[in-house]
């Protein structure tokens, strides 16, 4: 899949359909309850019929999808933990083993884990092996990767959305694993929109004050080394990024091809769904975030991206966790729309404002 060919596929992303969100909003407006008293979850429920074209609808199964791979930049300094974590923590998530399986497990949903570039040989009959090459390059120094290389990693997660939305999943919740990724998260952001590292670089895996020293320097000198061209987001995403942050920008454009809502996690999720927006626009009406990170620049590239966060518990662990516990909110604001009463059917009286309104 060359370029042409993700342009030929965004080009079919189609708005939100109106018709039957303005119907998502006049049944929640007619069920037992005062208008708008169930706050976010009605705002789910509209925005879901938008992306579905149908006010009920079940979403079939649910899918957290896992991205992994390794970053050159640790050389300079930028994790509290060695690279090698990496290939052990697909690990850990393909036995079970990790947060986001356990909180997956209590959603009901499928963890995907997806090696599209780390740094180590994996053989695991749960692991989809679709890596593009072992690692990037030190941004620091040199481009992450190839401009070619981010557009087949931004084909892989294309592809994927559409081997999972074939086998019945209605909905993709993104994650990643690659020791140092806040760092190339944070170079994005900075590129795209111009802000200063100081104000968005964190503190990532627990750093101390040094090492988050180290973080902003290394993102300004990836900025000066590779000066990526921010009307290009191609540009950007190939020389700053990292594989499993395009991978993840390819299941956010694929999903919205396919009319599927994407949960996003935290700071790297948000940075590959800012690279997702600025290469298709229209993909962001498809997005829904989950949670607000701790990690200091998430909050602003949330403020970008025009998304409020559900949930805000201080976490910062990302691996999609924070995705994963807000599906059953998600499927909540479903079954409010299936499953309460209207007025109408219930018997119950509506507010002597609404009898007038009806009434006019």
């Amino acid at each position: 899949m060359k370029t042409e060919e993700i342009d030929a596929r965004i080009a079919g992303i189609l708005p939100l359909d109106e018709a039957s969100m303005e119907a998502a909003r006049q049944r929640l407006d007619r069920l037992t309850k005062p208008p708008g008293s169930l706050g976010k979850l009605e705002e789910i429920a509209v925005q879901l019929a938008g992306i579905a074209s149908e006010t009920i609808l079940d979403l079939g199964s649910k899918a957290v999808i896992v991205m992994a791979g390794d970053h050159g930049v640790c050389a300079e300094g930028v994790s509290a933990f060695p690279a090698e974590v990496t290939p052990q923590m697909v690990l850990n998530f393909l036995n079970g083993g990790a947060a986001v399986n356990v909180l997956a497990r209590q959603a009901g949903a499928e963890v995907v884990c997806v090696d599209i570039g780390v740094n180590a040989d994996l053989d695991h009959p749960g692991l989809y092996a679709r890596k593009v090459r072992r690692g990037t390059g030190n941004i620091a120094r040199e481009a992450a990767m190839t401009r070619e290389e981010a557009v087949q990693a931004i084909r892989t997660g294309i592809r994927l959305v559409d081997e999972l939305a074939e086998q019945g999943c209605g909905i993709f919740a993104t994650g990643e694993m690659g020791i140092g990724n806040t760092t190339p998260s944070a170079a994005l952001f900075s590129a795209f929109t111009g802000r200063d590292p100081g104000e968005i670089v964190g503190l990532g895996t627990g750093i101390d004050e040094a090492g988050l020293r180290r973080k902003v320097d290394a993102v300004r000198r990836a900025l000066a080394v590779n000066a990526p061209d921010a009307a290009d987001p191609l540009d950007v995403l190939s020389k700053l990024g990292g594989l499993e942050i395009a991978g993840l920008a390819g299941v956010i454009l694929g999903a919205a091809v396919r009319r599927r809502p994407v949960v996003i996690d935290g700071f790297i999720s948000s940075a590959a769904a800012l690279a997702a927006v600025r290469i298709a626009p229209a993909a962001g009406a498809y997005l829904i975030a989950s949670h607000l990170s701790q990690e200091q620049g998430h909050a602003l590239l949330l403020q970008e991206l025009g998304l409020k966060p559900l949930i805000h518990l201080d976490m910062r662990l990302g691996e999609g966790t924070g995705a994963a516990l807000c599906l059953p909110i998600i499927e909540a604001s479903l079954q409010i729309m299936s499953g309460m009463a209207t007025f109408e059917s219930a018997g119950v009286s509506t507010s002597h404002q609404a009898g007038r309104e009806a009434r006019a």
